[in-house]
C-alpha cells in the first residue's frame, strides 16, 4: 500500500509517516517497482500502536521504547503521565476559574480586566499585607468577583487579612451567603468555621438560615460561633448551645449577654429562664458550673427570671445562694 493511501486510512500525514520513518518508528517493508514506499498491513496496525500509544502523551522516544524494547514495562512511564496530567488539568482549571472570573466581573475595557486580574493575583499572595490590602481594596472595583473572595477567605489563616476579607464579602450583597454554604460542607473544621464567621458578619434571612444548620456542626468551635451570631440575632434555637457555653466556661460572658439579648423577647425570655433551671437542676453539675448558671439570669427580665432567683437563694451551695441573694438586691434596687 502506498503512502497516500496509508495515510487516508490513518488518518496520519504523508509527511507525519516520513518523519516516523526518519525515526525508525514505522519502516514500510519494501518498495515498488517504480521505488515507492510500499507498506504492509503490519506496518499500518504497527502505525495505529504508535498513534494509540501517541494518545496517551507518550513522546516519540517513548513510543519507540514501548514497542521495541522488551525491557521496557508501563507502569513507571505511565504513573507519571498520569501525574503530569493531573498538574496539566489543574492549571487548565485554574485558568479557567479565572477567565470566569473576569468574565462575571462583566469588565467594560481591557483596563477592568486588568483590575480584576490584578485583584486576583494579589489575593493569592505570599505576602499578608498584600492580600489584606487586596481584600480592602476589592469594595472600590466596579464588579466585585465574590467568589475569588470567598476562596480566599475560606483558606486564610492570618487573623487580620481573614477579618479584611470577612469585611470586604459582607460588602458584596446577596451572593456571599449561597457561596459560603459550601464552606459548610467542608471535611475540615477550620474550614467551616471560617465560614460561620463570615456568616456572623452578613445580615440577612440566608445567612441566618445558614448559621442555624451550623448548631448542627460535629466542631464544637463552629456550633459555638454560630450560636452567639443567632443569639444576638434573636434565634432561640441557639439557647441549649449558649447555655453549653455558659457551663462549661467557654466565652460564659458572651454566651450570657447572647441569652440576655433572646430574653428581651418576652416570647422567649421564659423559655430562656426555663432552660436555665433545668441545668441549674442537674446533679452532676459542680459548683463553678451553676454559679454562672445563677449569675446568667442576672440580665434576664421578667418574673419567672425573679422567681428562680428568688428559689436558689435558698440553695444547698452556698456560693450559688449568696450569688442569687446579690442578684435579686441589684434587681429590687434597679
Amino acid at each position: 500500500m502506498l503512502i497516500g493511501e496509508v495515510a487516508r486510512r490513518s488518518g496520519v500525514s504523508p509527511r507525519m509517516l516520513r518523519h516516523y520513518e526518519s525515526l525508525g518508528l514505522v519502516r514500510p517493508t519494501g518498495r515498488t517497482t517504480a521505488g515507492y514506499r510500499a507498506y504492509t498491513e503490519e506496518d499500518i496496525r504497527r502505525i495505529f500502536h504508535v498513534e494509540s500509544l501517541r494518545s496517551l502523551g507518550l513522546s516519540l522516544r517513548d513510543v519507540g521504547r514501548a514497542l521495541d524494547d522488551p525491557g521496557f514495562t508501563p507502569s513507571g512511564l505511565v504513573a507519571d503521565l498520569a501525574r503530569r496530567t493531573r498538574e496539566g488539568i489543574a492549571r487548565e482549571t485554574e485558568l479557567l476559574t479565572r477567565l470566569r472570573r473576569i468574565d462575571a466581573a462583566e469588565p467594560a475595557d481591557w483596563q477592568d480586566v486588568l483590575q480584576v486580574v490584578a485583584l486576583l493575583r494579589n489575593l493569592r499572595s505570599g505576602d499578608a499585607g498584600m492580600r489584606q490590602r487586596a481584600a480592602l481594596s476589592s469594595v472600590d472595583a466596579a464588579q466585585v468577583p465574590v467568589e475569588a473572595l470567598v476562596e480566599a477567605v475560606l483558606s486564610e489563616a492570618d487573623p487580620h487579612v481573614a477579618g479584611a476579607l470577612r469585611w470586604a464579602l459582607a460588602q458584596t450583597g446577596e451572593r456571599g451567603p449561597e457561596l459560603l454554604a459550601a464552606g459548610l460542607e467542608s471535611a475540615a473544621p477550620e474550614v467551616r468555621g471560617r465560614a460561620v464567621r463570615c456568616l456572623a458578619e452578613i445580615p440577612g434571612d440566608r445567612a441566618t438560615a445558614l448559621l442555624r444548620d451550623a448548631l448542627g456542626d460535629a466542631d464544637t468551635a463552629v456550633r459555638r460561633t454560630a450560636a452567639l451570631e443567632l443569639g444576638a440575632r434573636g434565634v432561640a434555637d441557639a439557647v441549649p448551645e449558649l447555655l453549653g457555653m455558659v457551663v462549661e466556661e467557654a466565652n460564659d460572658v458572651d454566651a450570657a449577654d447572647a441569652l440576655s439579648t433572646l430574653a428581651g423577647d418576652a416570647a422567649v425570655a421564659d423559655r430562656v429562664v426555663t432552660a436555665l433551671a433545668g441545668r441549674l437542676a442537674d446533679g452532676a453539675l459542680d459548683s463553678s458550673a451553676r454559679r454562672r448558671l445563677t449569675q446568667a439570669l442576672a440580665e434576664i427580665p421578667g418574673r419567672a427570671a425573679s422567681e428562680t432567683l428568688t428559689s436558689l437563694t435558698g440553695d444547698r451551695d452556698r456560693t450559688v445562694a449568696l450569688t442569687a441573694t446579690y442578684i435579686l438586691e441589684l434587681r429590687s434596687s434597679g
